[in-house]
């Protein structure tokens, strides 16, 4: 089982991609978790070059997506929208329209920015073109406003009812997907807790 994690930021201490990580931090151990950092090499779209074989970052971004279970995505918010970079990735995964490596792919959308809301514009303007695509965007999210306050040097995600807003859309999610072991809500909410409180665990040590 694979949870695929998209940042939106290309920055390399991006806010967006530290909630990622803290999202991890929760998966449990029977879900491996990638963070896709290809989103920079991936060209603007063009129909012409939309052919097989697909350019080389595009067929990596596709393959990412078709293999994984669930995605996650974190989105900063670029006037009041979603990012360029992010956009243009979600085109070339869209196509082609009805046959999409998107398609009926459990997908939950979060974002952090330095703002007071969130990202909470980008977060709806991205769900509606997930959802255009096909992909089965799930009802969970997490606005994490003033981002640049809400972590330690380290990266670790000091906010703890953002904490809590994260666990409760990775059981959402995890549960959209085919694993049995993930079927029972309860059961996944205590594996979900199990895997933070070990992870808060060994940052404390």
């Amino acid at each position: 089982m694979k949870l695929l994690a998209i940042s939106g930021s290309l920055r390399r201490d991006s806010h967006n991609t530290k909630l990622l990580r803290a999202a991890e931090e929760l998966v449990p151990a029977v879900m491996e978790f990638q963070v896709w950092d290809g989103l920079k090499a991936i060209p603007p779209y063009d129909e012409e070059d939309d052919i097989d074989p697909a350019p080389p970052a595009v067929a990596a971004f596709r393959n990412a997506i078709a293999e994984a279970d669930a995605i996650l995505i974190s989105t900063p918010e670029y006037n009041s929208s979603i990012p360029g970079q992010l956009k243009n990735a979600i085109d070339w995964a869209s196509r082609p329209l009805a046959t999409n490596v998107l398609r009926n792919k459990p997908v939950a959308v979060i974002g952090a920015s330095t703002g007071a809301f969130g990202a909470v514009w980008s977060q709806a303007e991205l769900r509606k073109v997930l959802g255009a695509t096909g992909a089965r965007v799930v009802d969970a999210d997490v606005a994490l406003g003033h981002a640049h306050t809400k972590f330690s040097e380290d990266g670790e995600l000091l906010d703890e009812a953002a904490r809590d807003q994260l666990a409760e859309v990775v059981v959402t999610l995890l549960a959209e997907t085919p694993a049995p072991q993930f079927a029972n809500a309860n059961l996944l909410g205590e594996q979900v807790r199990k895997a933070g409180s070990i992870a808060g665990n060994v940052v404390a040590a």
